[in-house]
């Protein structure tokens, strides 16, 4: 008998999620040691099943199909390609390192979570509350990564609103910690509604020939449900797709949402929502959007480049201009997943391998961003960057994780960011050379926004107000520390992770009907035909 891992995987933190809810508020600390234990065990089985993944082997591995709403064609369907089992491998190691980061976390008031009498307690209640979201909100973002039920992924795509909602509004920072939840939750549900539409419409189109249904293999292909598709109903499809993705990955211009959210939540809310949540959108246009209606993909080829063109430049640039730690990070990630974006619609295996690994290197690089941010926010308490200087000289440990991880955001060689953007320029310019050489500003601005970041936070003489600042804990350089590793491991030697990810990519170009352009050799063939033309 088979391991059923995916479900394992989901259901271990749903239930570590309940049973840290149900908790007294007098017992927070044992809901942070649940927490992490919970956290650990669902990353040693989630490693495991990746260890038993062949990369060489059928496509979607770890495969169960039970019915459950069989009158609609409703089945609880999981499986994972390369892409999706490095998705699920990021969300199941940056939850634990989230956990621990926010161990003795203060808020505003000074309160640490869960502590019984604090003004944290008394303002948002038991500390278990905010763990017990992070373990469901894992669960759920396992689950989207693995559905292969178009209505479980849209289930769980929407479901996953709720603990971030609470997350960010119940439990973030500041007085515009409620607007700004309100805000993420109706651009989101806008974006959700426009693809229930869309779901609805795929069914409705699936039972053209038989039963209606959901299930993406069976959609999917030349034989698939969605085949022949009327070219016009497949282009308002994709739309439906692509625009609640556009929302949640963020894109130019629907972006609008994100700073304000990265800003208000505390930082493992942060490092969640956009380390892996915000994945959930370029994913689904990876799986969804190009897969279901290549035709239209293709179509909508130049409308996306363009799009991400702007959302490099323009979240760039809004970056260099930010006062606020957070939400400078915040706006660089809309620069990133135009990148992102950017490699998928180039429609080259160089350009969609490289935004799939895009995809993990981002939640390592922006993950330790926040993390040490959040750090140094701990200590002095505001996000004001004009607030820090000389930190370097104080506390030595946190100014160096603090480079490593920028430098890791602007992509320098040798750290894992580099290889996913090299890999993007080339496929783009394989696509087409303009793209690539104004997509190549965000790299000049990117340089501009870290490295200012750093000089005014980091260097220079230390005011008496920073004199007693205290370098990392032990705990923290747990929390932040295998984040580095990664980041550099991966940045000398990708292989592994591009070994997963590249037949998974060569499946999605097939499945569009795409193939890389072939090579100009021109005066290579006139020479090898004697030089016959050469004059021409």
């Amino acid at each position: 008998m088979s391991i059923p891992w995916l479900t394992l995987a989901i259901a271990l933190p749903a239930l570590g999620a309940l049973v840290v809810a149900l908790l007294p508020r007098e017992r927070a600390e044992l809901g942070r040691r649940l927490t992490l234990g919970v956290t650990l065990a669902t990353l040693l089985l989630v490693v495991a099943m990746a260890f038993n993944f062949d990369p060489s082997g059928p496509r979607f591995q770890f495969e169960e199909v039970i019915p459950w709403i069989p009158r609609f064609g409703v089945y609880y369907a999981v499986g994972v390609d390369g892409i999706a089992l490095l998705l699920i491998v990021l969300s199941a190691l940056l939850v634990p390192l989230v956990v621990l980061a926010a161990w003795r976390e203060r808020d505003d008031n000074g309160g640490t979570p869960g502590a019984a009498g604090s003004a944290d307690a008394e303002r948002a209640g038991s500390g278990n509350g905010y763990f017990a979201l992070i373990l469901l909100l894992e669960a759920m973002m396992i689950g989207v990564f693995a559905a292969m039920d178009v209505f479980l992924f849209y289930v769980l795509f929407e479901a996953m609103l709720i603990p971030v909602y609470f997350m960010i509004g119940r439990y973030g920072r500041g007085a515009e910690r409620r607007r700004a939840a309100v805000k993420f939750l109706l651009y989101s549900l806008f974006g959700g509604l426009l693809m229930l539409v869309a779901v609805i419409g795929v069914y409705a189109l699936s039972a053209r020939s038989g039963a209606g249904t959901f299930l993406w293999a069976d959609l999917v292909g030349a034989d698939g449900a969605l085949a022949g598709l009327d070219p016009a109903t497949a282009r308002w499809l994709f739309l439906g797709f692509f625009i609640a993705f556009a929302i949640k990955a963020p894109m130019w211009p629907v972006h609008t949402w994100l700073p304000g959210a990265a800003g208000s939540s505390r930082p493992g809310t942060a490092v969640l929502l956009v380390g892996v949540l915000d994945k959930v959108g370029t994913y689904g246009m990876l799986r969804y959007c190009l897969e279901l209606f290549p035709e239209a993909a293709r179509w909508f080829v130049w409308p996306v480049v363009v799009l991400s063109l702007v959302s490099i430049v323009y979240g760039a640039v809004l970056a260099i201009g930010q006062s606020d730690m957070m939400r400078l990070i915040a706006y660089t990630s809309v620069s990133h997943f135009g990148f992102i974006t950017l490699g998928i619609f180039a429609m080259t295996t160089q350009g969609q391998s490289g935004a799939a690994l895009y995809m993990i290197n981002h939640g390592f690089s922006t993950g330790a961003l926040f993390l040490v941010a959040g750090f140094l926010i701990a200590r002095h308490g505001t996000g004001a960057i004009a607030d820090y200087q000389g930190v370097q000289k104080a506390a030595p440990l946190l100014a160096g994780t603090f480079l490593v991880a920028g430098l890791s955001s602007l992509a320098l060689p040798g750290l894992s960011p580099f290889v996913s953007e090299f890999l993007v320029f080339v496929g783009t310019f394989a696509f087409h050379p303009v793209p690539a050489v104004i997509a190549s500003v965000g790299v000049v601005l990117a340089a501009l926004y870290i490295l200012w970041m750093y000089q005014r936070t980091m260097t220079g003489p230390l005011p008496p107000a920073l004199s007693r600042l205290r370098d990392l804990s032990g705990r923290e350089l747990w929390a932040v520390g295998p984040l580095i590793a990664v980041i550099i491991a991966f940045g000398v030697y990708p292989k592994p992770m591009l070994d997963v990810i590249n037949p998974a990519v060569e499946q999605t170009m097939q499945q569009v009907g795409v193939s890389d352009p072939a090579p100009a050799l021109g005066h290579v063939d006139q020479a090898a035909n004697g030089g016959e033309g050469a004059s021409e």
